[in-house]
């Protein structure tokens, strides 16, 4: 199981730098969507627990 998941991490290392490598644009385009869709989840637990509070 150890094992797995080191293999499955390397994977994910090795894919990361080959897209950003090959396509830095594209690649900033995907960490951009990813931040704003922390943003948002956080805005979102964030209205949640005002709401909850009031």
């Amino acid at each position: 199981m150890v094992q797995t998941k080191k293999i499955a991490l390397y994977v994910v290392v090795v894919f990361v730098l080959y897209t950003i490598i090959t396509s830095p644009a594209k690649a900033a385009d995907m960490v951009q969507v990813g931040f704003e869709g922390i943003s948002s989840a956080a805005q979102g637990v964030g209205e949640f627990m005002t709401e909850l509070v009031n």
